[in-house]
């Protein structure tokens, strides 16, 4: 086989990885050396050779160096724009960004009397979000803009005691 047809078979195959890597993109660690970054420098690395042996005179030998070269400058391209762009805002995930309990919210839609559901409006990470709300003791009517204290989560709702009763009057 050809060094030509070789360096055509780098590239489409590394091409054929760079789509299934983004397809398949997911958060979270990214190394210098993975799956992005290896089929970036298999698709540069591919068509680099295959254009110098094609339209060039150098030899083999001169052709492979600046094809690794031109891999290695793609996939390094890649990181960057990748590890520095994309997802410089990223961070792992922690548990506690989650947990529900202990939660401070206002009252956006009242609760009524007797297993009513209401929602909350409280603040996480800079974002305002919202949940369902239940009183606590289960009976309880909690009015709007009641500023509430998420005591238990179960199933996706929030069970709620009024702030002011929780603290012994203690504004914030």
């Amino acid at each position: 086989m050809s060094p030509e047809k070789i360096y055509l078979i780098c590239f489409f195959v590394g091409f054929l990885m760079s789509l299934s890597a983004i397809m398949m993109h997911h958060h979270g660690s990214f190394t210098k050396f993975n799956f992005t970054t290896l089929s970036a420098f298999l698709a540069w690395f591919g068509g680099t050779g295959y254009l110098l042996e094609r339209y060039s005179g150098y030899g083999l030998v001169l052709a492979l160096l600046l094809a690794i070269v031109g891999g290695t400058v793609g996939a390094s391209v890649v990181f960057v724009l990748v590890a520095k762009v994309l997802l410089r805002n990223e961070k792992d995930l922690d548990p506690a960004d989650f947990e529900m309990i202990g939660v401070l919210g206002r009252v956006s839609c009242p609760i009524r009397e007797n297993g009513g559901i209401g929602e909350m409006i409280y603040s996480r990470h800079e974002a305002r979000k919202s949940a369902p709300i239940r009183a606590e003791d289960g009976t309880t009517a909690i009015a709007k803009d009641t500023e509430v204290v998420v005591t238990r989560y179960e199933r996706g709702i929030a069970y709620v005691s009024r702030w002011d009763e929780l603290s012994g009057g203690i504004e914030l």
